[in-house]
């Protein structure tokens, strides 16, 4: 077999074998296929597509490329769940808890990651004496003990993908649905679940900005789910302001265990009991998506949830002091608030300006070597809806630096305030599955 025969093939809009798939994942995994072969490959499928069955293969050839995290010893039905990203986005510190408040086991394998804020094991690193490194052994006798574990990935998941995705980042290659589909669930799938949830983002604060793109893109990794023997759903979930009122990391973490305490903030509790009942159906806890839900809205108001976020600080060395008394996470030096210009309603907030006015402050990393400052961050004071009058502080923004006027700036693009009100807000557009 040839490389270039595989690349003319897709080139003129034919679909590839199993075979021709997992010569070309293996051989370049391998070093044995160079990048300008590979690169003509992937323009390829950004011009012509893949069909459904095709980038299952794709996928599972890119799991085969690496080590698979075996989670036999872990007694239950695994679920586990994938954000595709946002600003704002806390729902795992809720959705864990939730989920093992009913038995059902989770076994989360994050990364840290470029990005507005930190990653998943960032925010849990606000929580004094937090460990995310442990054996595999430890990883699993937690998971069976509290039903909850969060950790670094370790091993070499899908390394086909890493190249891979390192060659698309310049050679403008992203933004292929089957590509992204392909890289997400063989992370996904490497990683040991017997279900998946998803949550695809659509909105300004998202990777795709279209509704459609986003609902193509979920019917991709949900027919990959389904085609390699994993029930997935999908969520669709809005992105065109931030979850919450918390962007940062501890701030995050702060509103979080606030929920999980019984505040009502409305669309992340809302998202975080949706993506948690799908969740609890599929591990076969629940029948029915209904009962789920009350049953895990019930878990909320009488504290289970929250015992079982407690329960996952205490085994992984985290101070539960500091969780029960939010005042002791880490905060900033100043507290810096940026000023409505006229009156109005909110009726758009550009999630993705107040995510870089957050890196800015020093919540995320702009390269992979930057310190996280677990401090810093912004509160949201006016969501989209909401009414304001000159002079009402818009956001707060939690800094180091006395005047961050970059971060200032972009809080000021990200706003747009008009005189007639925009009408409810839409938190959830499909399910797919």
């Amino acid at each position: 077999m040839r490389m270039v025969d595989v690349i003319q093939k897709k080139r003129n809009g034919k679909t590839l074998t199993k075979e021709e798939i997992e010569f070309f994942i293996n051989g370049y995994t391998a070093g044995d296929i160079p990048d300008y072969q590979a690169s003509a490959l992937m323009m390829a499928v950004y011009f012509n597509g893949m069909e459904s069955n095709e980038t299952a293969m794709l996928t599972q050839a890119m799991v085969d490329s690496g080590e698979t995290i075996d989670l036999s010893a872990i007694e239950g039905h695994k679920v586990d769940k994938h954000s595709t990203g946002g600003v704002g986005d806390k729902t795992t510190f809720i959705v864990g808890p939730l989920v093992a408040s009913v038995g059902v086991p989770v076994a989360k394998m994050s990364g840290r990651g470029l990005g507005h804020t930190g990653g998943t094991l960032d925010k849990l690193e606000s929580i004094k004496g937090f460990n995310i490194e442990m054996t595999k052994d430890k990883f699993i006798n937690n998971v069976n003990t509290h039903k909850l574990a969060v950790a670094g990935q370790t091993g070499n998941l899908a390394p086909a993908d890493k190249k891979l995705y390192a060659l698309r980042d310049v050679t403008a290659t992203v933004d292929s649905i089957p590509l992204i589909a392909g890289s997400i669930m063989s992370k996904k799938l490497a990683s040991g679940a017997d279900s998946i949830v998803l949550d695809v983002k659509t909105g300004s604060g998202a990777f795709m900005k279209e509704l459609e793109d986003s609902k193509a893109l979920a019917r991709e990794m949900v027919n990959i789910g389904n085609n390699l023997g994993r029930n997935t759903v999908a969520v669709i979930s809005d992105m065109n302001q931030p979850l919450g009122f918390e962007v940062g990391n501890a701030n995050e973490v702060r509103e979080a265990c606030e929920v999980l305490q019984g505040k009502k903030v409305e669309d992340l509790r809302l998202l975080s009991l949706e993506l948690a009942s799908h969740m609890t159906v599929l591990a076969g806890v629940f029948s029915d998506f209904d009962s789920a839900y009350k049953t895990l809205e019930q878990n909320l108001e009488n504290g289970k949830a929250f015992e079982a976020f407690r329960s996952l600080v205490s085994a992984q060395g985290g101070d539960v002091g500091v969780i029960d008394d939010l005042s002791k996470l880490p905060q900033s030096k100043y507290h810096v608030e940026v000023a409505a210009e006229k009156d109005g309603y909110v009726t758009a907030i550009d999630a993705e300006s107040v995510g870089v006015a957050a890196m800015y402050l020093g919540a995320g990393r702009a390269t992979k070597d930057d310190q996280i400052n677990h401090g810093v961050g912004i509160t949201l004071n006016k969501k989209v809806g909401d009414p304001v009058k000159k002079g009402e502080a818009l956001v707060t923004l939690h800094s180091d630096d006395e005047s961050p006027q970059d971060s200032i700036k972009k809080i000021n693009e990200a706003y747009t305030l008009s005189e007639e009100s925009p009408g409810k807000h839409k938190l959830i557009y499909d399910v797919i599955n």
